[in-house]
């Protein structure tokens, strides 16, 4: 991109034990697979003009790990919503307070779940005293996104929040649509 981008961050994530996060769970477990994987995140045919696309929502999270570490592992369970050593999802749905898995998980009116592709990326820089979560999210449909950042920040009844927002906090976040190759080559043409 040359002269035509500045860097105003930059930040260089790793894999960590077993797919986890710094928070010490399994990461990225609900993942479309095989043939569910396409279907989630490119766009079809209902939107012809950009079909094989994907609509990216790109966010940097920091987290309090002092604080983290002082919450005890079955509150962590609750907040995540799956069990810390052996990943296993927690049944909340008759709870007053929905876990980050709930909150995240998308469904319409008629109770179809609408799943995204997840790359979250754990990061640490020590010297800036920075350790986080760089989350990366390919949907299909730019409202399965917005949805679930509602679900996330609002809640669901609005108040109840996500609580993994009381240790991490966004410091960047933005939502891009990620073109295919041949609409790259048409509007280069068309320039």
């Amino acid at each position: 991109l040359g002269d035509a981008v500045s860097v105003v961050d930059e930040v260089s994530g790793f894999r960590y034990f077993d797919a986890r996060d710094l928070l010490g769970f399994v990461d990225g477990t609900a993942n479309p697979t095989g043939l569910d994987l396409p279907a989630s995140a490119l766009v079809g045919d209902e939107d012809a003009d950009f079909a094989g696309g994907s609509y990216v929502v790109v966010q940097k999270y920091l987290h309090d790990l002092q604080a983290w570490g002082r919450t005890p592992t079955p509150l962590q369970e609750e907040i995540i919503g799956r069990t810390k050593i052996d990943n296993i999802e927690i049944d909340d749905d008759d709870a007053p307070r929905k876990s980050h898995k709930s909150l995240a998980t998308i469904e319409d009116a008629d109770g179809n779940e609408y799943d995204i592709l997840r790359d979250n990326m754990p990061f640490g820089r020590p010297g800036q005293k920075e350790f986080g979560t760089y989350f990366i999210g390919y949907s299909r449909y730019l409202w399965v996104i917005e949805r679930m950042l509602q679900r996330m920040y609002i809640g669901e009844p609005p108040g109840a929040y996500d609580r993994l927002l009381d240790f991490s906090t966004p410091h960047t976040g933005t939502t891009f649509f990620a073109p295919t190759r041949p609409m790259l080559q048409t509007l280069v043409e068309g320039a």
